[in-house]
C-alpha cells in the first residue's frame, strides 16, 4: 500500500501541496512568531509555499495571523519575509 503523503494548505495561495515542499510559521508556546524549516518544532503552525509572493499574500489577507491566532507586528513580518528570501534563494542554490 502506497504511503499516505501529508497535505497542507498554504495560508497565502490557498493550494494544497506536500508538507515538505513549505514553509510552516509557527508561534511557539513563548508566544514568539519563527519560521521552523524542520516542521518539527512544538507551537501551532501555518504554512505557505516557499515563496515571498506567498507570504505577502498571506500577510495581506491576514491568513497566517487567523492561522495562528495572533496579531503579528509589522517588524516580525519583514523580518520573516527576509528569512523566506534568504531560504529561497538557498533552495534554488541547490538544484
Amino acid at each position: 500500500m502506497a504511503k499516505k503523503i501529508p497535505l497542507r494548505v498554504c495560508t497565502g495561495c490557498g493550494e494544497s501541496k506536500p508538507k515538505k515542499e513549505m514553509i510552516r510559521v509557527l508561534k511557539t508556546p513563548e508566544e514568539e512568531i519563527v519560521l521552523d524549516a524542520t516542521g518539527k518544532k512544538n507551537g501551532r503552525g501555518a504554512y505557505i509555499c516557499c515563496s515571498a509572493d506567498c507570504l505577502s499574500k498571506s500577510i495581506k489577507s491576514k491568513g497566517l495571523e487567523r492561522s495562528l491566532r495572533v496579531k503579528i507586528p509589522v517588524e516580525l513580518l519583514e523580518d520573516l519575509e527576509k528569512e523566506l528570501i534568504l531560504l529561497e534563494s538557498g533552495n534554488k542554490k541547490g538544484i
